[in-house]
């Protein structure tokens, strides 16, 4: 089996050095770049499973290259923050990432959630048999949903998010319980990674966002998948 590719971004040599290493030891290919260009350059040629991208470069910030690589990949984003506000983390979960570190940081951490990451996208596939609703189809193998037969374009997590409410079908799923499927039992950041990323998948299958009709809110509780059986 090829072993995956990690694309790491950030402008201190040292952090590349030492993320790379670690990811290295992992079995990992890792590859590097310092500016936003690079990064874009190197997403497209190498076409990574995962990239590490600091938020704070010279130039082309990592939320413009969050943005442009959004346009043309769903690749998995790990953001790399050094500021500790909460809007920050939300602004580059908005934009796509999905998932953030705060600087400083344990390498060996990073390299937990790549690894936890590269293991959901493995193993989503372990529902060998696509959810068929009346307007949505969810295929766990090849990782693709279509609405009304139309492909839908979603990230990594705004996938397994989707299927994950599926998968309980009419029940209700609280944001821990997401987090736990989706994230994995160890996540310690903040649970309103669950709505935002939510919201985008809201906005790219419901025809009113505002009034969902197929991922409907339960107040105070959390969130419900409501699609008829065909």
């Amino acid at each position: 089996m090829t072993p995956a590719t990690i694309l790491v971004v950030d402008d201190e040599e040292n952090i590349r050095n030492l993320v790379g290493a670690y990811l290295q030891a992992e079995g990992y290919q890792v590859r590097t770049a310092e500016d936003g260009h690079g990064a874009l350059q190197a997403a497209r040629t190498f076409q990574p499973d995962v990239i590490v991208l600091d938020i704070m470069l010279p130039g082309m910030d990592g939320l413009e290259i969050l943005q442009t690589l959004r346009r043309e990949s769903n690749v998995y984003v790990i953001m790399l923050t050094a500021r500790s506000e909460e809007t920050d983390k939300v602004v580059g979960l908005s934009l796509g990432a999905d998932d953030y570190l705060t600087k400083p940081f344990s390498p060996r951490e990073l390299v937990a959630r790549v690894k936890a990451a590269l293991r959901r996208m493995e193993s989503s596939s372990d529902t060998s048999h696509a959810l068929t609703f009346s307007h949505i189809k969810i295929d766990a193998d090849a990782r693709q949903v279509l609405l009304d037969g139309e492909p839908v374009d979603l990230t990594s997590t705004e996938f397994d998010l989707l299927l994950a409410l599926a998968k309980h079908h009419g029940r209700v799923l609280n944001r821990e319980q997401l987090i736990q499927q989706v994230w994995g039992y160890d996540f310690y950041g903040d649970d309103r990674v669950v709505d935002v990323h939510l919201g985008r998948v809201r906005k790219k299958i419901e025809p009113d966002p505002a009034h969902p009709r197929f991922i409907v809110t339960v107040r105070g509780v959390g969130y419900r998948f409501e699609d008829s059986r065909p």
